[in-house]
């Protein structure tokens, strides 16, 4: 049997999104989120982004679980597309677990999932592995980080998690708990890193409550509220305040309308009768009665709030008078896309608060003065940042150096490093696959895919199809080639490339043959030639067709 604990991080490290942790000892894995990124704007046509499970489905028979630490899509939504090639059984807190039922219900995976619900306090044998979840405090109730005990010692994975002593739901991150875990020792301390940059503290969701019950109590006209779909409490500051208001709230998105529906039926909402209605009812009530709760907090082109700025929404249009309110900060990578959405409210006389200029957001990960205290309060002897961009991981290395982590016990990973801690110390000693998967709508293709290159290609330069025709019997053209392009050039500038294309092409054909035989080699300097002579008259090099036909 080995004596080494393996630590392969899938998702989540140098980057935001896409969280997921396997370890490994002996014969046994287990896997901590499984979630998605959201597609940058160099992603044309993506949905979402998912882990690289290559490795797991390699060793699909030594995976014991997949442990679910919160119901955030960072850390769940890559669920569909995952337990149909990987079919473990899968633990989440409450909460977590109806989020993803919702989720496995739409994609059709229900009945063919093993969920399991999870509660702290209550270890879990997973083969050499023994999970024990315990409360932490995040902008989502029932957020769990969880201690994992293994035959080398103890693995304490924090989850996402602040230190609110005042939190919307009333369930602080429990410190006791989380102390009396720690009590023998742990061997390896894995800790969020999304905001160990931001000195001091994280304000309390408190905050944002009190801005929320004065933007809705003073705005003149509707309220559009923009978060997550699955920010819980935000949801509910909103029902809070609307109702002290004397306001009703719509629900606008499927994914706000589900998870709202089905927070309420557990019994995480609580939402006054009558207060909710639907967008039809909402439009026959007078503005100052209205608020409407949508997703596209983070600029999403596909989401409510996106089309409602694009002005393309079927049912909801701007009123000059309103007051939109963007409750999230955007994720790095999607700052171009919420700003561009924000000017197109304010164009059409929408009044527009968000993070920078109100106090309409209050993030859910802890800052450094916490992340510190829970390097002491567990006093790890392994420590690895995770959940952040590289530079959120040096800045939790710095934090852990301060409180006298040695330096050779800290390690930087990148999705992929193998980290292998044993008696002689951590040491990174392999690396298995672990680049973006993408989605769009049912189909996965993999980061070395040329699709996506070719959109962005496409996107830069265009497109350009060349049909020529050659002789049958002379081997040089029989006409002026035709060119069809979309994205290259002015249309008027198109009749002269074709006839210098068509020189060209004739200046090649003379010394070559039409022969089978040699035919494919001199259709490939054609190819060349044409994209050489596009880009000398263009300064482009759109993505070339060439037809080349035989003329009787």
């Amino acid at each position: 049997m080995p004596s080494s604990l393996r630590v392969v991080p899938l998702g989540g490290l140098g980057e935001i999104g896409k969280n997921m942790m396997a370890l490994e000892y002996g014969d046994d894995i287990v896997v901590i989120d499984c979630g998605v990124l959201f597609p940058e704007e160099d992603m044309p046509g993506v949905d979402l982004v998912i882990p690289d499970i290559t490795y797991l489905l390699e060793n699909a028979h030594r995976v014991r679980a997949i442990l679910i630490t919160h119901g955030h899509e960072d850390h769940t939504g890559a669920l569909p597309y995952v337990l149909p090639r990987l079919n473990v059984p899968v633990y989440a807190p409450r909460l977590a677990h109806g989020l993803i039922r919702v989720k496995l219900l739409q994609h059709h995976l229900l009945e063919d999932s093993e969920l399991e619900v999870v509660e702290p306090g209550y270890p879990i044998p997973l083969g050499s592995f023994e999970a024990e979840f315990f409360r932490v405090c995040h902008s989502i109730p029932d957020s769990m980080g969880i201690l994992i005990r293994t035959p080398v010692g103890a693995v304490l994975h924090t989850g996402d998690f602040k230190i609110d002593h005042t939190p919307v739901d009333g369930m602080p991150t429990s410190l006791g708990s989380m102390a009396k875990l720690c009590e023998g020792g742990i061997l390896l301390l894995l800790s969020d890193s999304t905001y160990a940059e931001l000195p001091g503290y994280t304000l309390s969701e408190r905050v944002v409550g009190e801005a929320l019950h004065r933007v809705i109590a003073e705005a003149p006209g509707r309220v559009l509220v923009a978060t997550f779909a699955s920010l819980i409490s935000r949801m509910q500051q909103v029902f809070n305040a609307a109702a002290a208001s004397g306001r009703h709230v719509a629900l606008v998105g499927r994914s706000m309308l589900d998870n709202v529906n089905m927070s309420i039926q557990m019994g995480y909402l609580s939402v006054a009768d009558g207060l909710l209605v639907s967008l039809s009812e909402a439009r026959r009530l007078e503005h100052d009665r209205v608020v409407l709760l949508t997703t596209g907090s983070q600029g999403e082109p596909t989401s409510a709030l996106a089309r409602i700025a694009n002005q393309d929404h079927r049912e909801i249009s701007i009123i000059p008078g309103d007051t939109v309110v963007i409750s999230a900060t955007p994720i790095p990578g999607n700052e171009l896309s919420v700003s561009r959405i924000i000017d197109n409210l304010f164009r059409q006389g929408a009044r527009v608060l968000y993070d920078r200029v109100a106090f309409v957001h209050v993030h859910g990960h802890a800052s450094a003065e916490e992340l510190k205290l829970i390097l002491n309060l567990t006093s790890p002897k392994y420590f690895v940042p995770v959940h952040g961009e590289h530079r959120h991981l040096l800045a939790h290395t710095a934090l852990a150096k301060d409180v006298g982590i040695p330096g050779e016990n800290t390690f930087v990973l990148e999705d992929g490093d193998v980290l292998e801690i044993g008696e002689d110390g951590g040491h990174v000693v392999d690396s298995v696959p672990a680049g973006h998967v993408f989605v769009e709508r049912n189909t996965l293709w993999s980061s070395d895919s040329p699709v996506l290159r070719e959109r962005w290609r496409l996107s830069r330069d265009g497109v350009m199809v060349v049909t020529m025709k050659v002789d049958e019997f002379t081997g040089l053209l029989a006409d002026t080639p035709e060119i069809v392009c979309r994205g290259v050039a002015q249309p008027t500038d198109i009749t002269g490339l074709a006839e210098k294309v068509g020189h060209a092409a004739d200046v090649l054909l003379e010394k070559a043959s039409i022969e089978p035989d040699v035919w494919a080699a001199t259709k490939a300097k054609l190819d060349q030639l044409v994209g050489e002579l596009v880009y000398k008259e263009t300064g482009r090099r759109p993505m070339i067709v060439l037809v080349a036909t035989e003329a009787p």
